[in-house]
């Protein structure tokens, strides 16, 4: 299994995350990828990164609920340096790979205040995937229609990644996978007992077109909901996807493994 979606680098996990990782292989995960929110993390980031290497594998970019906290011009354009000085032919010792832009995207939850400037962050980001041929980690709560219509403007620049933490509806996941270079990620929503998510992917999303993710520490999935989520939590999501296409867990395990590393490239070149 890979987990495509864990924020190892929290605070939630600054006193055990020895003891986090060896759970997580112990469980069958094989490589967990770390997005970044912003530039003044990212630091931190890379350094829980490079305490696990060939385990852990960083991305780079800013989150849409962080481009408010410092001037989000300048924190674009030292972050694109950062990820400039990755590229290099010939990189520096300690240089990381960053595997994706992410996570990026739009979130209008809470407030839309700053819709506009959300949308200017995103969708110079998706200039950063294109010009530097990386895929997407997509973030998107509340902002389905405002996402496909920038989506839509890029639709023939072959762009690839993650529409992460899909909860939504079987229109919205066509939608969605009307890209073709694309997967959902899906996590622990899906094995809440209320959820909806189960029906919409068994009507609207073949097995070839999803990630596993665990969105650690926040969404645990059930029999572990209420607590801090890790990566070793993703076998109930990986049992769960089991169920809902009637196949074993080892199917899908190899297939969204073999998702993820389609998807991110950089990873089977380190």
């Amino acid at each position: 299994m890979i987990d495509t979606h864990s924020h190892l680098d929290g605070p939630e996990f600054n006193d055990d995350l020895d003891e986090v990782i060896l759970r997580a292989k112990n469980a069958g995960v094989e490589r967990i990828f770390v997005p970044a929110i912003c530039r003044k993390e990212l630091s931190h980031l890379l350094r829980v990164c490079n305490a696990y290497p060939q385990y852990l594998h960083p991305m780079i970019g800013l989150h849409p609920e962080n481009i408010m906290d410092e001037d989000y011009h300048v924190a674009l354009d030292l972050l694109e340096e950062r990820l400039e000085e990755s590229l290099n032919p010939t990189p520096s010792p300690g240089t990381p790979t960053y595997i994706a832009i992410g996570e990026v995207g739009l979130d209008f939850y809470w407030d839309d205040t700053h819709k506009a400037e959300q949308m200017e962050v995103f969708e110079k980001q998706i200039g950063w995937a294109i010009k530097y041929n990386l895929p997407l980690m997509i973030h998107s709560r509340n902002a389905h229609a405002e996402l496909m219509t920038l989506m839509e403007k890029y639709r023939d620049k072959q762009l690839s990644g993650v529409f992460h933490c899909f909860t939504g509806t079987e229109e919205e996941a066509q939608e969605l996978l009307s890209f073709p270079n694309f997967c959902l990620g899906i996590g622990g929503v899906l094995t809440f007992k209320k959820s909806k998510l189960p029906e919409v992917i068994s009507k609207a999303v073949p097995l070839e077109r999803i990630v596993l993710e665990t969105d650690s520490p926040y969404m645990a999935p059930t029999p572990h909901r209420g607590k801090r989520n890790e990566s070793a939590y993703l076998i109930e999501v990986g049992k769960k996807l089991a169920e809902v296409f009637n196949t074993t867990f080892e199917a899908v395990d190899k297939k969204t493994t073999q998702n993820a590393l389609k998807i991110f490239r950089n990873v089977q070149k380190e």
